[in-house]
């Protein structure tokens, strides 16, 4: 793997701060407002940017870049999808957790819901991002879609996770605008008085700024990508196929590669067989 120790650097940077940025979320409802609960009041509330930061950013951030993990390699193609498709939706799960929180705070406080550009955008991207997971489970997870369908979709499955990551990001950042202009109003203690806790929470800000901009430069570099594997296709006798990348095998060994060289060395052995009998009885 080309820039190998660049790559590890990066990867241990990016779990660094998207573990901060899960830290700092709780300390900040925890030390700044009212804890977490679920009762319908303020602490109800702060479930929504915990979990948000938790899954949304960083379980779906290591989601993007697990397939790069060049330890993986080795690894089936079916296992590693598996992993990408379970992390995905831990973040979507989390997710929709968290929206149920905002808007039974917004109910029981008599709040309107999406209003905002922060809930327009932040809907959209939960939204998609579904979409996204349950497209990729149907075209790339499950054996049924032929290989030229997905070698077509794949730079658009790849380019749009990209986009919702991105999308996800800038909401976050404007939900915590919006938080601190609503929650500091006390004299002497508003948002543009820089008091401890906005100062606190725009450091979290910047944390998952940098995670996504460290996710995106590692998700987007050509040399560390996962080497291509070719669609192996063993042939049967009743003309059936069997395809390696949808074998239920989701172990990190070479055996499919190894069966398929053995069967071939066996039949390439016995047509020379055959041939030289061929020849013989034609003499």
């Amino acid at each position: 793997m080309e820039g190998y120790w660049c790559f590890l650097a990066l990867l241990a940077s990016a779990l660094l701060l998207g573990f901060c940025s899960v830290v700092f979320a709780l300390v900040w409802v925890l030390h700044y407002r009212e804890g977490l609960a679920w009762d319908g009041g303020n602490a109800e509330f702060n479930w929504h940017p915990v979990l948000l930061i938790t899954g949304f950013v960083f379980v779906q951030g290591i989601a993007i870049i697990v397939y790069r993990l060049p330890w993986t390699w080795k690894c089936s193609k079916f296992l590693m999808k598996l992993i990408h498709a379970g992390l995905n939706t831990i973040a979507l799960v989390l997710a929709v957790i968290a929206l149920v929180a905002v808007w039974d705070f917004h109910n029981a406080k008599s709040i309107p819901n999406m209003y905002s550009l922060h809930s327009w955008i932040g809907l959209t991207a939960v939204i998609c991002y579904a979409l996204q997971l349950v497209l990729g489970v149907a075209v790339f997870l499950l054996p049924f879609a032929p290989g030229s369908l997905r070698a077509t979709l794949m730079p658009i499955h790849a380019y749009f996770g990209l986009l919702i990551f991105g999308t996800v990001i800038a909401t976050a950042l404007m939900g915590f605008t919006e938080k601190l202009i609503f929650a500091l109003s006390s004299p002497g203690y508003k948002y543009r008085d820089s008091p401890p806790e906005a100062i606190f929470v725009n450091v979290l800000g910047v944390l998952i700024l940098v995670f996504s901009a460290v996710v995106m430069w590692m998700a987007t570099r050509p040399h560390w990508k996962r080497p291509q594997e070719p669609d192996l296709k063993i042939s049967h006798r009743n003309g059936g196929t069997l395809d390696k990348e949808g074998s239920t095998m989701t172990d990190c060994s070479n055996a499919e590669k190894s069966d398929v060289e053995f069967n071939s060395e066996a039949a390439r052995k016995r047509n020379l067989k055959l041939d030289e009998a061929g020849q013989r009885s034609t003499m």
